[in-house]
C-alpha cells in the first residue's frame, strides 16, 4: 500500500464516530429473526454427502444455510449477504460437492481474499466430501508454487485460492480458467477493499460463460451492487442482515485518558477471568508484533500473525490459538481477514481500523453461530 492511500484510510478511521462501537447484543434465543424451514435431510442431497453432515455433527442448517442452498441447488446464480460466522462456507461447499457428485465433470473455482481463509475453505471441503473421491488444489501466495503446479497435475475438481496467485497460475497457463462451470467469490466486499476487481474480473472473464455464480459478502455497499450486476445473472438473493453488525456481539469502548498507556488497560483487560480467548487487532504488522512481544514479556500467553511472518509461521500461530493452548492472538485486518475461529469471547481492537467495514470484519471474529461474545474498541 502506498503513502498516499495508507494516508488516505488513516483520515477516514478519524470520521468514524465512536457512537458506532457501541451496541448492545440481544438475548440469544429471544427472538427467531430467521425461522429455518428445512434439516439437511430435506435437501436434494446425496445420501453420502449427508453422512458426512451427520458424522459432523451438523443438526439443523443456519439461517442461510436454509434460504440459499436450495436456490444453489437448482443451478440459479445466488447472492448470500450475512454477517460473518453463520455459516456461509457450507452454504456453498455443500451444493458443490453434490453437484460433482452428480457429474463428475463439474469444475469449482473458489475465489477468496486471503490465503488463510482459502485454506479454511479447504480444510471444511475435505470434511464434507471425506470418502467421495472429491478432491480439491489450495492456491495461495506464501506457499510453493511449485507444490501446487504439482497438486495440480493430479485429478481435482475443485481450486480454491486467492486472486493473485489464480492470475499468476492461469498466466502460467497451469490452470485452465474455461474449464471452471462454477465460480463463487466469498468475502466479496474485502477483495473489493484489498483492490483485488482488476485480478477478479481477468480470472472470472476467462472462465466458462455458461456458469454457475455465487457471490458471499458480510456487507452490502455499491460496489458489491455493482459486482453482483457484472458477475451473476439473474441471481437469487438472499439477504439476512438486520443491523450492519451481529446480534450476538457486545460492543463498547474503552477509553484512554491523557496520561494512560494503552497497553496497561490492555492487559488489565486481559488479566480478567471472562477474557479466555481474545483476538487483538492492530493497524500494522510492527504494531502487532510489538503488542504480542510485550504481552509475553508482562506474562500472558500471546502471539502474532501478521504479513511479515511466513505462511508456515501463521499457521502455527492459528493452531496454537484454534487449540487453546494460548488465549491471546495479535493480527493485521489482512492477516486475520475470514478466519474461522471457535469460540473466541472478546475482540479488541487496540487500533481504531480504518473503516467501518473493517470494524464488521473485525468483530464478526466472535459471536459466531449464536455464541454471544464481546468487542471492545480502544478510543482516546
Amino acid at each position: 500500500m502506498n503513502k498516499r492511500k495508507y494516508k488516505k484510510r488513516n483520515n477516514f478511521t478519524n470520521k468514524i464516530n465512536p457512537s458506532r462501537f457501541i451496541n448492545r447484543a440481544t438475548q440469544s434465543g429471544n427472538e427467531c429473526q430467521h425461522e429455518v424451514k428445512n434439516t439437511f435431510s430435506d435437501f436434494n442431497i446425496d445420501q453420502r454427502l449427508k453422512r458426512n453432515i451427520i458424522n459432523l455433527g451438523y443438526e439443523e442448517p443456519t439461517p442461510i444455510q436454509d434460504k440459499i442452498i436450495p436456490d444453489v441447488l437448482r443451478g440459479c446464480d445466488a447472492v448470500g449477504i450475512a454477517d460473518t460466522g453463520t455459516g456461509k462456507t457450507a452454504a456453498f461447499l455443500l451444493p458443490m460437492v453434490n453437484k460433482i457428485l452428480k457429474n463428475r465433470s463439474e469444475k469449482v473455482l473458489i475465489i477468496t481474499p486471503t490465503r488463510e481463509l482459502a485454506l479454511q475453505i479447504n480444510l471444511d471441503f475435505k470434511k464434507f466430501s471425506k470418502g467421495l473421491s472429491v478432491f480439491s488444489v489450495c492456491c495461495v501466495g506464501g506457499s510453493s508454487i511449485r507444490e501446487q503446479i504439482s497438486e495440480l497435475s493430479r485429478n481435482h475438481n475443485v481450486i480454491i485460492g486467492t486472486p493473485g496467485r489464480l492470475k499468476d497460475l492461469i498466466n502460467r497457463k497451469t490452470i485452465n480458467p474455461s474449464i471452471f462451470n462454477n465460480v463463487i467469490l466469498d468475502e466479496a466486499d474485502r477483495m473489493l477493499d484489498m483492490g483485488f476487481i482488476v485480478d477478479i474480473r481477468f480470472i472470472i472473464n476467462k472462465t466458462s460463460r455458461k456458469r454457475q455464480t455465487l457471490l458471499f459478502s458480510a456487507t452490502m455497499s455499491k460496489r458489491v451492487e455493482v459486482m453482483i450486476n457484472e458477475f451473476t445473472e439473474k441471481p437469487a438473493k438472499v439477504f439476512l442482515k438486520k443491523r450492519d453488525t451481529s446480534e450476538n456481539v457486545e460492543q463498547d469502548i474503552v477509553k484512554v485518558k491523557r496520561g494512560e498507556e494503552k497497553i496497561d488497560i490492555l492487559h488489565s483487560l486481559l488479566i480478567a477471568e471472562e477474557f479466555t480467548k481474545v483476538l487483538i487487532f492492530g493497524r500494522t504488522k510492527v504494531g502487532v508484533e510489538k503488542i504480542s512481544k510485550e504481552l509475553i514479556s508482562r506474562g500472558l500467553q500471546a502471539t502474532s500473525i501478521h504479513g511479515n511472518k511466513t505462511n508456515s509461521q501463521r499457521q502455527k500461530a492459528l493452531k496454537l490459538f484454534q487449540e487453546n493452548k494460548i488465549k491471546i492472538l495479535v493480527a493485521t485486518d489482512v492477516a486475520a481477514r475470514g478466519l474461522n475461529l471457535n469460540k473466541v469471547t472478546h475482540v479488541i481492537n487496540y487500533d481504531t481500523p480504518a473503516t467501518y467495514e473493517d470494524y464488521i470484519h473485525r468483530i464478526g471474529r466472535t459471536g459466531r453461530l449464536n455464541q454471544k461474545g464481546v468487542a471492545l474498541t480502544f478510543v482516546s
